[in-house]
């Protein structure tokens, strides 16, 4: 019997190379990277302020600055005030445009590939509808709302010269030049999501970034404005075209049901469900769509191995976009950000972190740069613990001194990443694990079985920040 386009899509896996990628980039980089500020202090995915009716006009996502400087009184309408007085947004796409002359695509590369990311994936198009290429599509709401040079293409170039796969993100679910509608809560999504003849125009211009570009990851965000019937050609489409390609599962598909949201009870149902599920997964989780073939978790991981491939997407800070607010204190510590990318390996996922440039000069922030320099430094000595592996028999252990591990596994090894106060014994027991050898670095380990595990001898103190990794050559699970 002939396999439906619908079947075929819905029996689509994500590929092994990206399962093999581990880590990979984001990049969110628009015209909200001129004024550059979000409140901090704020969870874009707190109970409490999913609950509130406003509570996105409070959103520590600078990229969002369009949409929070429409609600009087929020913290970027006052700034925006002060700052640039009654000075429109769409001004600031020029501004963000001219810093491309200090724009160096190739260091950016390097410096991404120096990491050990695998992969690459840049906002093409976020909620504000500004085009990171010069589309042949037009706009017909704001002529010219995009970049005149084709910085998706130069990027594209530059990551696949430096040895990573690139991808693109569209927001597909929302572009405010085609609906304004103030989102200030989940509520709003389906009240946002544009109508009439955008739903042709955003397939379009996702048809044409997989023609010029052939993505490697297809990302897109919120949701997708037509139904299933228009979204099945699109996809059949990239794929054939990308038969490697993978898509994220934020393209739940628009419903004429979502028209009840013109209710303020079915509004306050949606923020009641909203709420809920952040409260249960500890941040937001996207509802599961119909075609996916991986979930993308946002600051928030898994407390199990999970079967269904996964990457958790984070910012650096508590924004994706560059924000001027944010202090160092703000930002993810060395000792988070190696052991989030551990955790998250261990349980079967990708760590995809978000770099934020600034937007008059294209250059990365320092406390952006300093925190790849440490992913650097991981995953030049316990690369082969995270990429190209799969999660083991379990997910986590922990020894009588105070040490961490997080277990993953190879062909026929066993990695431990390893983590703990530095006047924890030298002497390391492992009681999930029967091993009679092990290195660390390059060098063997004095190592040894025991009815109750392993005992192996490190070679210097462990450090609660940067994890040591530990391969256990045709190791078995202890019992």
């Amino acid at each position: 019997m002939k396999t439906s386009a619908a079947e075929a899509l819905r029996a689509h896996t994500a590929p092994e190379w990206w399962r093999d990628a581990k880590l990979g980039i984001f990049i969110h980089w628009t015209p909200a990277s001129i004024p550059a500020f979000a409140p901090t202090g704020h969870d874009m995915v707190e109970p409490d302020a999913v609950r509130d009716p406003r509570g996105f006009a409070e959103s520590p996502y600078s990229e969002w600055y369009e949409n929070s400087m429409k609600f009087p009184g929020s913290s970027v309408a006052r700034f925006h005030a002060a700052t640039y007085g009654e000075k429109p947004y769409v001004e600031f796409g020029p501004e963000w445009e001219a810093g491309l002359a200090s724009w160096d695509p190739e260091s950016w590369a390097i410096r991404f590939a120096a990491t050990g990311a695998r992969y690459v994936v840049l906002v093409a198009k976020h909620m504000e509808g500004y085009c990171l290429w010069p589309t042949r599509v037009p706009n017909p709401r704001r002529p010219n709302w995009n970049s005149s040079r084709d910085v998706v293409g130069e990027l594209a170039d530059a990551v696949r010269n430096a040895g990573m796969r690139f991808g693109l993100y569209y927001s597909g679910g929302f572009d405010s030049t085609w609906n304004d509608h103030s989102i200030g809560s989940f509520g709003d999504i389906p009240l946002a999501v544009p109508r009439g003849d955008y739903p042709a125009y955003a397939a379009a211009q996702v048809r044409e970034l997989i023609e010029r570009y052939r993505p490697d990851v297809l990302w897109n965000d919120i949701c997708w404005p037509a139904p299933s019937r228009d979204l099945i050609p699109l996809l059949t489409e990239y794929y054939a075209e990308v038969p490697e390609g993978v898509i994220n599962d934020r393209f739940l598909c628009w419903s004429p049901l979502w028209k009840a949201a013109r209710s303020k009870l079915v509004r306050r149902i949606i923020i009641n469900a909203a709420a809920k599920s952040a409260t249960r997964e500890r941040g937001l989780v996207p509802p599961k769509p119909e075609f996916f073939d991986v979930r993308t978790p946002e600051y928030t991981t898994y407390d199990e191995i999970q079967t269904t491939p996964w990457e958790c997407v984070r910012g650096m800070d508590h924004s994706f976009g560059h924000n001027r607010a944010s202090g160092p204190a703000d930002f993810i510590t060395q000792e988070d950000l190696l052991w989030s990318l551990a955790d998250i390996v261990a349980k079967g996922g990708n760590l995809l972190l978000n770099v934020g440039p600034r937007g008059e000069d294209a250059q990365i922030p320092e406390l952006q740069g300093e925190r790849l320099e440490w992913l650097a430094e991981l995953t030049g000595h316990a690369g082969a613990a995270l990429f190209g592996t799969r999660p083991w028999l379990i997910a986590e252990g922990a020894t009588e001194g105070g040490a961490e591990i997080r277990y993953t596994a190879g062909a026929d090894t066993v990695h431990a990443l390893v983590r703990g106060p530095a006047e924890h014994p030298r002497s390391l027991r492992l009681s999930d694990i029967r091993a009679a050898t092990a290195t660390s670095g390059g060098r063997t380990l004095a190592c040894r079985a025991e009815p109750d595990g392993t005992v192996v001898e490190l070679d210097e103190a462990l450090s609660p920040v940067v994890p040591v990794a530990i391969s256990f050559p045709d190791a078995t699970r202890a019992p």
